[in-house]
């Protein structure tokens, strides 16, 4: 892969850098040319929806929400970038690409975010389709922001196109209040405007509600675990907890079209991407012609083991062929043994033997499968390294998790806790625990339930325990365990940092 650096910060948020073999520009196209037709802002939007599969952008998912925990750790060759974020060294080493490359894409996604949104209002389409268009501009200007505050803390904020290098120089957000405001504000604009309406790589109502609830329970869970920055936010605790709870209940009672999934597997199954458990997900298909279009998570967290197609035992005595993978992302011990034995989260969504064709053992963990590994990115139908697996970026038991955080242990969030635990073969919740003892349950419950799915880390960093989990973070700062430094090239390139 030819990687292309920017030149200036212009670059980013024009867009003009790209991983492909080929040569392509990225701008924008000029008023006098586009937003002319609704198939123009179709294409505009979905122009903001592409940067997100960046393969710089997908795959820090997962470096960046669950590499530098107790989910997972990389294996011995991989590059010096993938091994100082996973010892916590990225103070040392400020030049980091992966962080580098992930604040570079989302302000990519926030410049065509920005475009949409300054160029589709004011062009002659019909009023609902307009709504549609830009409310999902607010949605991924919102999920952006949301995922670089989560990890850096305070940074720039644009709400216009970016289209000159003397606009690239923002300073950073005054504080957390500033950027949670606009982040709250884009959803609450996304809601009003959205309808519910499932689309595989699209968002829609209840995927802008699912992302609000999200931001309000990060707030409220890390200013009441004292998370640096955070302290100091205008936002009351309780609100918080309270707008996360009434948000999520829009999702998880206001609609019929998702809900739970009563098999664990059928939330993974790669031909069923539009399931009720699914609110967002990237569109990636192996009939694409470039990574991003198709995916390679599924080599990521599967071994390697042969080189050959191998075949994963289903309950019911049937077997899945997946090709074998590049050792990427190592399950850590302890998180494997963490698990219940019972738990069909471990026994089902974990592999530790794999099959021949002819359903015959050959081969199992510890021994030629160096790791158990997550069954979730699995694509049966792969064409060679070309797969359909996605990141899970909005799913429906989350929001559940997210109710029952919020609200405290009431009947009902006992219910949505339980109703997750009895789906994975476990017993009811303890009864009557107080909140704060509940909380911490359902952070356990997330951890297991959302394992792989990039969040482990920012749930460690909202409770401000990452030093006290994660071995290799222990003797960091606060500050320094729950925001990664800005990446070095941008405070060069920018003198307002």
């Amino acid at each position: 892969m030819k990687y292309r650096y920017k030149i200036g910060l212009l670059f980013i948020f024009l867009g003009i850098i790209s991983c492909d073999l080929e040569e392509e520009p990225y701008g924008f196209y000029s008023e006098d040319n586009f937003y002319q037709t609704e198939a123009d802002a179709i294409a505009a939007v979905n122009y903001a929806y592409d940067a997100l599969t960046y393969l710089e952008y997908s795959r820090a998912i997962f470096f960046l929400g669950d590499l530098a925990t107790d989910e997972i750790f990389p294996k011995n060759d991989e590059g010096i970038d993938v091994q100082n974020l996973n010892n916590w060294q990225v103070s040392s080493f400020p030049t980091n690409r992966i962080l580098t490359n992930f604040f570079k894409y989302a302000y990519i996604a926030i410049n065509r975010s920005n475009a949409v949104l300054e160029n589709v209002p004011g062009a002659n389409y019909e009023e609902n389709f307009q709504n549609q268009i830009i409310g999902e501009a607010y949605f991924l200007r919102a999920w952006n922001y949301f995922n670089l505050v989560r990890a850096f803390g305070n940074v720039p904020i644009h709400k216009n196109v970016v289209e000159t290098l003397d606009q690239t120089a923002a300073p950073l957000s005054e504080n957390l209040d500033e950027i949670y405001d606009l982040i709250i504000s884009d959803c609450q604009q996304a809601i009003e405007l959205l309808e519910v309406n499932q689309r595989l790589g699209r968002a829609d109502k209840v995927a802008a509600q699912a992302l609000l609830a999200k931001v309000y329970l990060q707030i409220a869970s890390a200013k009441e675990n004292g998370v640096s920055l955070y302290t100091e936010m205008d936002k009351d605790v309780n609100s918080m907890y309270s707008l996360a709870e009434q948000t999520a209940a829009q999702v998880l009672e206001g609609q019929s079209v998702y809900g739970f999934e009563d098999d664990l597997l059928d939330i993974y199954d790669v031909e069923m991407p539009l399931g009720r458990e699914n609110i967002f997900l990237l569109s990636m298909d192996r009939s694409g012609t470039i990574e991003g279009d198709y995916s390679k998570i599924s080599k990521l967290f599967i071994p390697y083991i042969d080189g050959a197609t191998i075949y994963l035992q289903n309950p019911n005595g049937t077997y899945t062929p997946s090709h074998d993978g590049w050792s990427v992302f190592n399950t850590q011990t302890e998180f494997y043994n963490s698990f219940n034995d019972n738990d069909k989260r471990k026994t089902e969504l974990i592999v530790d033997s794999v099959y021949n064709a002819q359903g015959e053992l050959s081969a199992t963990y510890p021994g030629a499968i160096v790791y158990p590994f997550s069954r979730k990115y699995i694509d049966p139908n792969f064409i060679g390294d070309k797969t359909s697996t996605k990141p899970f970026l909005l799913r429906y038991s989350d929001v559940a998790l997210i109710y029952a955080e919020a609200a405290g242990p009431t009947p009902q969030a006992y219910e949505f806790v339980n109703y997750i635990r009895n789906r994975a073969g476990l017993d009811d919740l303890d009864p009557g625990l107080n909140t704060d003892d509940f909380r911490a349950a359902v952070l356990h419950e997330r951890k297991w339930e959302l394992a792989w799915e990039g969040n482990r880390l920012y749930d460690l960093r909202r409770f401000n325990i990452v030093t006290e989990t994660v071995s290799e973070a222990s003797g960091l700062s606060s500050e320094e365990a729950n925001f990664y430094p800005l990446p070095q090239r941008e405070i060069d390139l920018n003198p307002s940092l």
